[in-house]
């Protein structure tokens, strides 16, 4: 049994807190240049520098991508030789969260009482821990910041059975058409099919963590992703919603078993600046 002290976890949550929301990762920004290079329309092309150039200032200046630096979101590995010490696991990843929101001048977008009086909590806590307990004495922590556009823009729907293929990938299309602008695009479109309420809006959020250009494994599942992305790119949405020949960046689909009734799909829309950072105790 492997030890990993409270005080550890809190550290490693505080940089990466500060690291996701100055850093874009590089296979973001590579798909982003890409992206520009094959876009015609000569606006869309310009918006999408902008947005490289955005994020080289940030890289250069250490300073927030953008403005809402989002809730903060972890996905978390923890393995079952692990035993963690010091005090309490959720306190240590609030208390990282609340340092590094502080510490990397990001924006505090944590409110309490969603339908009574807001009132913000001041340090962007509580973090949003999805843990899952794998084999080993490693625990990885990635952040996934999300921001409230984009966010907004996700879906669940509750289809049948009988809407089969079709009636998924309507879902997924008329989402980001809906959306339209609001989500800030070029959009990373988690999409996840099956099991349960709860447990296919976790998998299209966590399919957005995935390398971009990286298709699903299941050949089948691969060739709807890119059936979606054409679908997507034809809305004529484009950079920033003025028009052009790219919209998504990636549709990344998950999949899992389902109850023989139902068929669950859910639809969370990444904008363009996909934060994320892992980190391994």
């Amino acid at each position: 049994m492997r030890e990993i002290n409270v005080s550890d976890i809190a550290d490693v949550v505080e940089r990466l807190c500060i690291e996701s929301n100055y850093f874009l990762p590089k296979d973001v920004y590579q798909a982003l240049e890409k992206m520009k290079a094959e876009e015609t329309s000569a606006l869309c092309q310009e918006i999408l520098g902008d947005i490289l150039t955005n994020a080289d200032i940030a890289r250069e200046k250490q300073m927030p991508i953008c403005q809402d630096t989002g809730l903060a979101v972890f996905f978390v590995d923890l393995g079952q030789e692990v035993h963690i010490v010091g005090g309490d696991f959720q306190a240590a990843m609030d208390a990282g969260v609340a340092r590094g929101y502080k510490k990397g001048y990001l924006r505090k977008s944590s409110q309490d009482y969603p339908f009574f009086e807001r009132v913000n909590r001041g340090d962007n806590t509580p973090a949003i821990v999805h843990t899952n307990i794998v084999p080993g004495d490693k625990l990885t922590i990635t952040i996934a910041p999300k921001g409230g556009g984009s966010e907004n823009m996700s879906v669940l729907a509750m289809l049948t059975p009988s809407q089969g293929r079709e009636g998924v990938k309507k879902v997924i299309v008329d989402a980001i058409s809906k959306a339209g602008s609001n989500p800030c695009p070029p959009v990373i479109v988690g999409c996840a099919c099956g099991g349960t309420i709860e447990r296919v809006t976790y998998l299209a959020k966590k399919a957005l963590l995935r390398t971009v250009g990286e298709h699903n494994a299941d050949p089948e599942v691969a060739e709807f992703e890119a059936e979606c992305l054409e679908a997507i790119n034809d809305l004529g949405i484009g950079a920033q919603g003025f028009g052009g020949t790219k919209t998504a960046l990636a549709v990344n689909m998950e999949v899992c078993p389902v109850h023989l009734a139902s068929m669950p799909v859910a639809v969370n829309v990444q904008c363009h600046v996909a934060r994320h950072q892992t980190a391994v105790i």
